[in-house]
Parts: C-alpha cells; structure tokens; sequence
C-alpha cells in the first residue's frame, strides 16, 4: 500500500534579544521608517551566545515534546541553512548527536531562502519511499554573515529556526510542486566565500566576500517574475500562501500579479526579519499556534521559497 508524508506536529525557536529598527538607526545611517516604509520589518532576532545547531536543536526538542514522539523512532533528520556551524559536521548531525536519535540518518541542504521547501520536498519522497518518521528544520544565523556596516542588508535579515515533524500517512498531503534554480544568475547572492589560502594554490586572487552581498534589482526582479511564475504552475483554491518573508513590498506585487486577495498572504516579517531558511516554518508554526491554521483540517496551502542560487520553489499540500 502507498504511503504519503503529512506534517504532525510544528515548533520554533527564536533568540531572546530583540533588535529594534530603533536600535540599528544608532549604529547605521538609517531610520525605522525607512526600513519599515519600505520593507515591512520592525524587529530581528540576533543571537548573543548560540550557533545555528543551538538554536535547531531547540527545535528538536520542542517538536518531541509537543508530539510525544521519541528520538530513537526518528528515521532522518534534515536541516535547511546557509549558516551552519562548519563545513562539517553538518547542522543535521549536530541536532541528531544533541537529542540522540540513533537510528536516524542526518545531513543538510543548501538552497538559501528555498531550502525548507526544498528539504520538505526531499522529506516527502523519503516518507514515500519507505520511511516512517522525519525531522525537517530550517534554522539560520544570519547575523554571523552580515557585514553590520553595510545598511543594505544589515537591516533586513534576522535569526531563528523552525520546523515539521512529517509521519507516513495513507492519505496523500503534499500534492503538487514545482522546484527550480538558476545557477547562471548565481552571483546576485552570495554568502560565505572560503578564501584558497594553500600554499600551492596559483589561482587568481578573487572579491567575493565571506559577508552576505546582494544586488537587490536583481533579486526584486527575479522575485516578481520567476517567483510569481512559479506559484502560477501550481497554485489553485487555496486558503492561504505562506511565502518567504523577504520584503511586504514583494508579497504585495506578488497577490496582484496571481490576482490572490492580500489577505490569504501570511505574514511575519515585521518581528523576525528575512530569516532565510528559517522563514517559512517560523510563519507556519506561528500561524498554527494563533488558530488561523489548523493541523488535520484540510486547509490547502502553498508554500514558496526564493532565494540564493539563484533557487525558488513551491509546494502545495493540505494540513
């Protein structure tokens, strides 16, 4: 008999120090209307003393203990972030070591803004091919990879983590998706350059920076037009879209574009920031906690992902 993923249980985890558009306005040559006129974002969350795997295992823990399910049952366990601890081991591994989930295998995917909609993606098919159980987070530490003096982006992106425990099902959830990248256009974004220092590397000498750098036009546009073509493939009667929570502006153009009310556009930029991979499930746990949706009630949702790669996705599934 066929199997399907369906998403059980939700949970997030922010860090405690909250930063005003007030309080950056100190540090930078900016203002809260400025950056509240123009991108939606009042507040972030900045860590002062944890790491993205801090901050994911938090998740675990959480989603263990609201669904009463038990590590050893957990058969993989996927993190989302283009901030992880090291090279490796994995932010995966990490939470997988912390909570003692030893059956389960562990590793992390890299896509930015899209990574939970791509590890939620890859957690469906695992649960289609067999497994019973998953883990699926996406968990950020942007603040590690800002350059605070660069008031284009030091503004905008925040810290956190989220995620979905998904258990196999005989009823199919996650109904249709459409996943996409652009490496042609790779250099719009671009985080955490790893400078060659061998002594026998003769390679020329590169400006990519390890801080976070992003030609904005180029973002803004690819948003308003691959995005929204992307959610035009598979977006029906929904009830609500959750989307990467980069810019209101964005979402707004967005709705108008699909010709979706502004009202079935969730969001929370306004007190977390862009929290990258971290954004999507922090808005659907968030949602779920507040009543708006509901797990088991048949709500149709799209969730959509955009970001460095270039990379962006959706996927539809009910609750």
């Amino acid at each position: 008999m066929n199997q399907y993923a369906k998403i059980i249980c939700t949970s997030r985890y922010v860090p405690e120090n909250a930063v005003s558009n007030q309080q950056l306005s100190t540090m930078m040559d900016t203002s809260d209307e400025w950056i509240s006129s123009r991108t939606g974002i009042q507040s972030r969350n900045i860590v002062t003393d944890e790491n993205t795997s801090d901050l994911c295992i938090k998740v675990a823990e959480k989603l263990l203990e609201k669904s009463g399910k038990k590590a050893e049952d957990l058969d993989f366990i996927l993190v989302a972030t283009m901030t992880p601890d090291y090279g490796t081991p994995s932010v995966a591994c990490l939470v997988q070591g912390s909570i003692s989930a030893t059956q389960a295998f562990a590793f992390d995917i890299s896509a930015a803004c899209t990574g939970f909609v791509y590890a939620l993606s890859m957690g469906d098919k695992l649960i289609r091919t067999g497994k019973k159980l998953g883990m699926v987070i996406g968990g950020e530490t942007l603040s590690k990879v800002i350059d605070w003096n660069d008031r284009s982006t030091a503004v905008l992106f925040g810290d956190g983590a989220a995620g979905v425990l998904l258990e196999a099902s005989d009823e199919e959830h996650f109904l249709k998706e459409k996943l996409q990248a652009d490496g042609q256009r790779a250099k719009s974004l671009t985080s955490g350059y790893v400078e060659n220092t061998s002594p026998f590397y003769k390679g020329a000498t590169t400006h990519s920076s390890r801080y976070l750098q992003m030609i904005g036009r180029d973002i803004y546009d690819f948003s308003l037009n691959d995005v929204t073509n992307n959610i035009q493939e598979i977006v029906e009667e929904v009830d609500y879209l959750l989307l990467h929570q980069a810019n209101k502006r964005i979402i707004e153009k967005i709705s108008k574009k699909i010709n979706v009310p502004r009202e079935k556009f969730l969001t929370n930029m306004e007190h977390n920031g862009n929290t990258s991979g971290a954004s999507i499930p922090l808005l659907l746990d968030e949602a779920i906690e507040k009543g708006v949706l509901q797990l088991g009630s048949k709500q149709k949702i799209v969730l959509t992902g955009y970001g460095g790669g270039l990379t962006w996705g959706s996927i539809l599934l009910t609750l």
